[in-house]
């Protein structure tokens, strides 16, 4: 029996995806991600534990079968995957944020605006729309210290709480979009192994909406 490999990010994603697949009768036993254990396998599935913004990567080249990945990741990367079901979990915003005190000068038609970001491809496009010009500052972690020290006047982030925003002294200036975790599949998996796959999707897509 060929194996179902699924690519899921480590931590609380991995767990409430394996919430998911327990609750939707797919799995049987409930897997742990304690050990520094990468792969785990359990009925008929084999999980790679992998950095969120890798998990396109693997579903998109065949590695993994199907995965779980944010919208963040995905509009940010435009993988050439499937995106079959919103499973409703790892909701956060999309935001720009900034100081307080820089929140009148976004809003009054500025011609180019310095934004630090993770996400420039999604930066590119939301102030394309807008009309504004944007001079891009990509950078990997810990963005909110951009506008602190003059890096940047803006960013552009993943926002769940506001906690950390609050906590430098940031506030939200504008929305972009939500983004939830969607169930992504490989183009070629969805034909070779098209009944597990259709079964797994089914399965997720009733639990949703009985408990939505």
């Amino acid at each position: 029996m060929s194996l179902i490999t699924v690519a899921v990010p480590k931590g609380r994603l991995f767990e409430q995806t394996v919430d998911i697949f327990l609750s939707s009768g797919i799995l049987k036993e409930k897997l742990k991600s304690e050990s520094r254990k990468l792969i785990l396998e359990t009925d008929g599935f084999r999980f790679l534990l992998v950095r969120a913004k890798d998990v396109p990567t693997y579903v998109e080249n065949g590695v993994a079968d199907i995965g779980v990945a944010g919208d963040d990741i995905l509009l940010e990367q435009q993988p050439e995957v499937y995106k079959p079901l919103d499973l409703g979990i790892g909701y956060c915003n999309i935001v720009v944020a900034g100081k307080p005190e820089d929140r009148e000068k976004y809003f009054s038609n500025p011609s180019v605006l310095k934004v630090s970001t993770k996400y420039p491809n999604i930066t590119e496009s939301f102030f394309k729309e807008k009309g504004i010009r944007v001079q891009i500052i990509e950078l990997y972690g810990s963005v909110e210290l951009a506008p602190l020290l003059g890096l940047s006047e803006f960013i552009v982030d993943i926002v769940e709480t506001g906690r950390t925003l609050k906590e430098n002294g940031l506030v939200v200036i504008d929305n972009i979009r939500p983004s939830t975790a969607k169930l992504i599949v490989n183009r070629i998996s969805y034909k070779t192994k098209r009944n597990k796959i259709t079964g797994i999707i089914n399965s997720i897509e009733n639990y949703i909406s009985v408990n939505t």
